[in-house]
């Protein structure tokens, strides 16, 4: 069964509800026509926040399609609304857990790159559990990669990067690469703060093998 955008009516649909992809089914994965009706290169931005980054992604590029994942509606709704505001034909929201979207929604191999810009550091040791950069994280975004895909990681926790290092050192099938400085890379919002701020960013960039 194909997907479904959502809207409130079929009369008088919003037409930024129209950018959000509710798949049919969310225990099957599912098709990239369900998501896209055009096939390009897929780039997606795992806890995609206030939007800045994927709106500027997809303004920049629009030979590639940008999927951002996130699991607030606040959120969501007003992303939508950004993408429709600067007339995106390249850009959709999925409103779900990243984890749970990477293992059981997306199709396989079909992500040439996922960004994971300054997420949730969880810095009290009772809730590290709830980091997303965890051993089954990487397993299942190795999955979703294509052949050579990459994965591209920031945040200004350091504790929080050296738990990444360690979890990065025992994932299988990947390699880490250089990320050299890259001005046409837009800034996160949370990025633009810290910088302000004057506080260092911690980066790590790995293809797939």
């Amino acid at each position: 069964m194909r997907a479904a955008f959502r809207a409130n009516s079929p009369d008088a649909p919003d037409p930024a509800e129209l950018i959000e992809f509710a798949p049919a089914d969310y225990f099957a994965r599912a098709k990239m026509g369900d998501i896209f009706e055009r096939e390009a290169p897929l780039e997606v931005d795992l806890g995609c926040g206030e939007g800045a980054f994927l709106v500027a992604m997809a303004a920049k590029h629009p030979d590639r399609n940008f999927l951002g994942i996130e699991r607030l509606l606040g959120r969501v709704r007003k992303v939508c609304r950004m993408v429709v505001h600067h007339r995106l034909t390249n850009a959709r929201l999925l409103r779900i857990e990243t984890a749970y979207a990477l293992r059981y929604v997306l199709p396989p191999e079909c992500v040439t790159t996922a960004h994971v810009l300054f997420p949730d550091p969880w810095p009290k040791r009772h809730h590290q559990s709830r980091r997303l950069i965890q051993d089954g994280f990487m397993e299942a975004l190795h999955g979703i990669l294509v052949p050579g895909g990459e994965l591209l990681i920031k945040t200004d926790d350091q504790p929080y990067f050296l738990w990444m290092e360690k979890v990065i050192e025992r994932a299988k099938g990947y390699e880490r690469i250089d990320w050299p400085e890259d001005p046409e890379y837009p800034p996160t919002n949370f990025e633009r703060r810290f910088l302000a701020q004057g506080l260092p960013i911690y980066r790590a960039r790995l293809r797939k093998v």
